[in-house]
């Protein structure tokens, strides 16, 4: 009571000057103290309830306006809902897409290609002298070897004349004019030492020196030849900061012996023929490398070459190359600050999905790892961060070495480190590249005939696996045979691996038989034409036919499916509500009422059915609006039918949203329905998502069981049609077979009526046996006619009632039509008898 005094007394002291206001303080003064002490903390506690759930509201409503996913929406959400999060989650990936491949394929140009090709041609192709022509690619021994590094070598490095004999600029080389040579090449050799091999006790007085194959263990690292310099004094990895090399023959470490040659063509040309005079190439030698960097202005591009020539131990020597151009040096051009900011987007997006994955996670715990797409896109954000990383890092690394080079000219840059770490990155751009298309397919499966790939891949997962496991055990099987029986002499089957891949191009076509059958010309030709037989004609058509029985399974059970709200349909429905609020398109209820404008208060069927047909309409909803508000059936619409119509539309459209918005409708992620079987398998499709809807008890059954009843009650309504259809076909055989007994029953009583008649009256045999007969034809006809019409109507699935006409399901034969017959059976007796 005092609380309200006090009350009205401030609201009639608010009307006065702000001088007054301190008189309703003091007025609630004695009410506040009269309030307990104890509730005061209740109050507090209360109030800081409310304010946290208050802030947890909000961030809530935060997290789902940026982070809003389909596996963050509540289990109650409607389909359009749903699908809603899903375009969201769509339009923002595709963002993500379009700055990821803008990011990639702006690194990568065909000034890339063009530039290794001629560096190519100019190292690997060119004649080591006019009179012979064997080039890099074809070397085959040491002496081999000499001439290219004192011919094409030398030639190619050092363009110190242009081609009028005029000298180029002082102590620089530009290699076709236009590629710095940067510092100083590097030749490099790996050796093993002697005795690393074991010579049988029988031949050692012959043999008194054994080189094994290269390895880290049998790796000589004493001092030989001059015993100066760095050419002939071994030093580690780690001081030349180098790495390992995977060659064609073995993997070789970043240590040896090596010799930094110069800046002119002259010195370098003495120093090689200083290691060439001193035998730095010998027996022990397994490996020597060629490398050294140029760069391009033009293009803005590094090149780091290498080039290798394994010595192996069998004698001769094999040769490989690598030629890496790569961008170092960024942020020129005005491309080049539009990547930058797309790099920067690009970071936005990788921070934000890891903010999403982290939610989800947080969502879901485990059941987030059941599904493979989730492990999809931590996949892609695991990769993209190691790239953002390996990007920053090369960044860092080539500004410092362009600097310790700028200081010292005559020094080798090491960019192989760096040129490593570039092939990594490319690498791994285009995995992550190529995941990130793959994940459209989480997208695509939303509309209901683009997720017949995944369906069917999925639905089909442990026939592929069984094939799979068939299939290899022949596969390895043959690829041990080829391996055994022609790895000494052909080239596809040196090496088990390559057994492999021979046999999967001779899947594909491509295979020279000829090779084959000269290696043995026995078993080559047995090879060839058994697994040929076993690969092509049989697995590969039983693959295929794995394939086509799930596909088929699929589109039958998609044509049972209810159609169920698209993406399509959710693009097509707010597409038209744009169009209707810019004015651009009217709706169905527009339209009829301009067309009843147009006619002046009435019109009729022809005018409205064209002219709602040019708007888009079809026949039957024309027809159907026009048959229900037509109540005095004379073909036209009066202004008062027009009004009835348009308030019964505007009535169900708003009870249609209002049942739209209070129905919770679970969230479904497949848009056909899946076998009892499957849902298990295709459980981790979405887990998390489907653990939400097993896990809405409170409001009702659950998406899976709702689906798994109605799949069980289609089932049983087909196995009950089916049932019915066999005891229809069982009473028609039976009421055919009640219409011939009673037939036969009445044939007889009128041939035994009829020779009583005849006995009576003492008629003509004769006659009477004439008439017997013609009666007996005629029933035999019937007979004939009867049965006919019922074998037709067995055949086409419809129970035929008398007089061949169709009988509905539930008709059966009357006593009346029983009557029938014997009336029609009893006329006609008496008519043969007149």
């Amino acid at each position: 009571m005092a609380m309200d005094q006090a009350a009205s007394c401030c609201s009639r002291q608010s009307v006065y000057t702000d001088s007054d206001v301190s008189l309703c303080e003091v007025a609630l003064v004695p009410l506040v103290l009269q309030i307990s002490s104890a509730n005061i903390p209740d109050a507090m506690g209360r109030a800081g309830d409310d304010y946290s759930t208050l802030l947890r509201r909000k961030s809530s409503k935060v997290l789902k306006g940026l982070w809003g996913t389909r596996l963050m929406e509540e289990s109650n959400t409607s389909r359009e809902q749903y699908l809603k999060s899903v375009l969201r989650e769509l339009v923002t990936y595709m963002i993500f897409l379009v700055v990821l491949c803008v990011l990639t394929y702006g690194t990568v140009s065909s000034s890339m290609y063009y530039y290794t090709r001629v560096m190519s041609q100019l190292f690997l192709e060119t004649p080591v002298s006019k009179m012979e022509k064997t080039d890099f690619k074809t070397l085959s021994t040491m002496d081999d070897f000499w001439k290219f590094t004192e011919g094409p070598l030398l030639d190619g490095l050092y363009w110190e004349m242009w081609y009028n004999n005029k000298t180029m600029a002082e102590n620089k080389s530009f290699i076709y004019y236009e590629n710095l040579l940067l510092g100083v090449p590097r030749i490099r050799q790996l050796k093993v030492r002697n005795g690393s091999c074991s010579i049988p006790e029988d031949l050692k007085d012959e043999i008194k020196d054994c080189y094994d194959v290269y390895s880290v263990a049998n790796e000589d690292t004493a001092p030989f030849g001059l015993r100066n310099g760095t050419a002939w004094t071994y030093t580690n990895e780690k001081d030349l900061n180098g790495s390992s090399h995977w060659g064609l023959i073995a993997t070789y470490s970043g240590a040896g012996y090596y010799q930094d040659l110069s800046r002119t063509r002259e010195v370098t040309a003495v120093q090689i023929a200083s290691l060439k005079k001193n035998l730095w190439l010998d027996r022990g030698t397994r490996a020597a490398f060629i490398d050294f960097s140029v760069y391009n202005a033009n293009i803005n591009l590094f090149c780091v070459v290498r080039l290798l020539v394994e010595f192996p131990a069998t004698g001769g020597l094999v040769t490989s190359w690598q030629f890496q151009p790569v961008r170092l040096i960024h942020y020129i051009s005005t491309l080049d600050f539009f990547l930058a900011a797309c790099e920067m987007a690009f970071c936005l997006f990788v921070l934000y999905y890891m903010v999403e994955e982290i939610l989800e996670i947080h969502i879901h715990r485990l059941h987030y790892f059941r599904s493979l797409w989730n492990c999809l896109d931590i996949l892609i954000i695991v990769l993209s961060v190691v790239a953002i990383g390996i990007s920053i890092y090369r960044t860092s690394t080539v500004d410092m070495l362009l600097k310790k080079l700028l200081e010292d000219q005559n020094s080798f840059p090491n960019f192989e480190p760096l040129a490593y770490w570039q092939m990594q990155f490319n690498n791994i751009t285009a995995v992550t590249v190529f995941f990130v298309w793959i994940k459209l397919f989480k997208f695509v499966n939303f509309n209901r005939t683009m997720s017949q790939l995944s369906t069917t891949m999925s639905r089909c997962v442990k026939d592929v696996i069984g094939f799979a496991i068939m299939f290899f055990i022949i596969f390895l099987a043959y690829a041990q045979l080829a391996y055994l029986v022609f790895g000494t002499q052909i080239d596809d089957f040196s090496t088990f691996q390559d057994c492999i891949f021979t046999q999967f191009r001779i899947i594909l076509g491509d295979f020279n038989f000829t090779e084959v059958e000269e290696a043995n010309r026995i078993l080559g030709p047995i090879y060839f034409t058994t697994f040929v037989f076993f690969m092509f004609f049989i697995l590969l058509n039983m693959f295929l036919a794995i394939i086509n029985d799930t596909y088929s399974e699929v589109k039958s059970d998609m044509a049972q499916q209810k159609a169920e709200m698209e993406l399509s349909d959710l693009i097509r429905k707010g597409y038209n509500k744009a169009m209707i609020k810019l004015k651009l398109k009217k709706t169905t209820v527009d339209d009829i009422s301009e067309s009843l404008r147009q006619g002046g208060g009435k019109l009729n069927f022809d005018e409205l059915r064209q002219d709602l047909k040019g708007k888009g309409h079809t026949d039957a909803e024309i027809e159907a609006i026009f048959t229900k508000y037509d109540q005095d059936g004379d073909q036209e619409l009066t202004e008062h039918e027009h009004q009835q119509m348009r308030d019964d539309l505007e009535k169900e459209r708003e009870d249609l949203d209002l049942d739209r918005s209070s129905l919770p409708r679970p969230l479904s992620s497949r848009s056909f329905p899946r076998s009892l079987d499957d849902s298990e398998e295709d459980e981790d499709e979405d887990s998390g998502h489907s653990s939400r809807r097993r896990g809405s008890s409170s409001s009702g059954v659950s998406y899976e069981e709702f689906q798994v009843l109605m799949r069980r009650v289609d089932r049983m309504e087909h196995s009950i049609g089916s049932i019915v259809s066999k005891i229809d076909a069982v009473i028609v055989k039976l009421e055919a077979m009640e219409r011939a007994k009673l037939k036969r029953r009445d044939v007889l009583g009128r041939l035994l009526d009829g020779v009583t008649e005849d006995e009576r009256l003492g008629r003509d045999n004769e006659i009477h046996r004439e008439q017997m007969e013609r009666l007996v034809r005629e029933e035999l006809e019937r007979w004939e006619s009867d049965d006919t019409a019922s074998q037709m109507s067995h055949r086409l699935g419809t129970p035929l009632g008398l007089n061949g006409q169709p009988r509905s399901r539930n008709s059966r034969p009357s006593s009346s039509q029983s009557d029938g017959i014997d009336g029609a059976g009893g006329n006609g007796g008496n008519n043969i008898h007149v």
